[in-house]
């Protein structure tokens, strides 16, 4: 993922080598304008994300200008087979998404409705993995509803929303340059990532301990 605001990229970028192997975190969100106020937002928490040890994958502008889907229609776009290849990959997820009318953008819900696709994976939809949430808004009203919307979608597919989102009001300019204007910021990045990289590190060991139980029964 490049700093660089307004580039975008679905190449990850590997943690340190003392680090590996950590979670591969995949982000979705922004909107199909390049630089949006939810994309930078992004960028940030992945960037957070990175400094925990985890590798990250970015999908925003024209990546989420994904057909309409169809479940009924077995096509699927290059990017959307690439998005669905990722979160089959992802150990956690963070969506970003603006506020469109109270409610997240239609971009997101389309990108989020891509999940369809994993319903028969042996880890169907988001299941077990932690998602966090960052929410912007030009105001405050519609912040709330918007972030208990996205929480929603990602319980009904089967998703652990992290206990703290991040929620922005655009009018008091919480960027510039594309990076964040204040330590308070920053601060909600920092936090959103380190408890989605905190749940899958933990998913990670659960995982480790079923592996290793039928180890010991033979061993018994």
């Amino acid at each position: 993922m490049l700093d660089t605001p307004g580039v975008f990229t679905t190449a990850s970028r590997k943690a340190p080598a003392s680090l590996q192997p950590g979670p591969h975190i995949v982000g979705i969100g922004g909107t199909t304008r390049i630089g949006s106020s939810s994309e930078a937002a992004l960028r940030c928490a992945l960037a957070s994300a990175e400094m925990l040890g985890a590798t990250t994958e970015l999908f925003c502008g024209p990546l989420l200008d994904l057909p309409m889907y169809d479940p009924s229609n077995e096509h699927r776009s290059l990017s959307a087979r690439r998005l669905v290849q990722s979160l089959r990959r992802a150990d956690g997820v963070i969506i970003a998404t603006p506020s469109y009318h109270g409610a997240l953008s239609g971009v997101i819900k389309n990108a989020l409705d891509y999940t369809e696709d994993m319903r028969d994976d042996p880890r169907p939809y988001l299941e077990g993995r932690g998602v966090g949430v960052i929410v912007t808004a030009f105001g405050s009203q519609a912040l709330g509803t918007t972030l208990v919307g996205v929480r929603s979608i990602v319980h009904a597919l089967r998703g652990w929303p992290t206990p703290f989102a991040a929620a922005l009001n655009s009018q008091d300019r919480p960027f510039m340059d594309g990076r964040p204007s204040n330590a308070d910021i920053a601060a909600q990045f920092d936090l959103v990532a380190s408890q989605v990289v905190q749940f899958a590190a933990i998913n990670a060991r659960i995982g480790d301990m079923g592996d290793q139980a039928p180890l010991k029964a033979a061993a018994g």
